[in-house]
């Protein structure tokens, strides 16, 4: 009984870490906050109280993926791929927390290894200079290099991938899905000029 008080206490504290110490800094999204933090006490409490019984762990477990994935597909507000990655990951501290037939020092690694992989796999530093971004321009392009190149003129980047969602000649507009890289140098527009309006993000 005490191994498995001390994976929940383990379990509360590395949660807490995820959400507080990674997430909400970084990402700033407080509804997703109490979203976590129900995911990974409610695995923990469902999965424990099947582990104790008759029922077998692999459905108890089961059971637990379904609901969460119920939960991201049905959801009615837009989740990046990072913020699933965060309701996995407290999907997976909250069975680890769950888990008596397992030592506390291998799930408590196991949970640690989670946040050091989210902590640096999150990190702003990491790939800091690559965007994503949707733009209409104000021009419909068809050539893929005049329209690459285009890009890279207005973005001051170098432009990894374009995809073409809308192409507009009626109107004279292109929509297109581009992720790239920013080049460092900062454009300095001139006191009381206008706005570039070539496209809008």
């Amino acid at each position: 009984m005490i191994p498995q008080l001390v994976l929940f206490a383990i379990d509360i504290c590395a949660v807490t870490f995820l959400v507080f110490g990674l997430y909400f800094p970084r990402h700033r999204r407080r509804d997703l906050v109490v979203a976590y933090l129900g995911v990974n006490v409610g695995v923990l409490a469902v999965a424990s109280a099947l582990s104790a019984s008759n029922v077998g762990a692999g459905l108890g477990l089961g059971l637990a993926l379904f609901g969460v994935l119920s939960i991201i597909r049905l959801r009615s507000t837009e989740l990046d791929q990072h913020e699933v990655a965060y309701y996995f990951s407290a999907l997976a501290l909250g069975i680890l927390g769950a888990l008596s037939t397992t030592s506390v020092w291998l799930s408590g690694g196991l949970m640690m290894l989670i946040l050091l992989v989210m902590s640096l796999g999150d990190h702003r530093r990491l790939f800091r200079n690559y965007r994503h971004q949707i733009l209409v321009l104000d021009s419909a392009i068809i050539n893929h290099v005049v329209l690459v190149a285009h890009l890279e003129q207005l973005l001051d980047a170098r432009v990894h991938s374009v995809t073409v969602q809308r192409l507009d000649l009626v109107n004279e507009t292109t929509v297109v899905d581009v992720r790239y890289a920013e080049t460092g140098r900062a454009l300095i527009a001139e006191p009381g000029a206008p706005a570039h309006s070539g496209a809008h993000r």
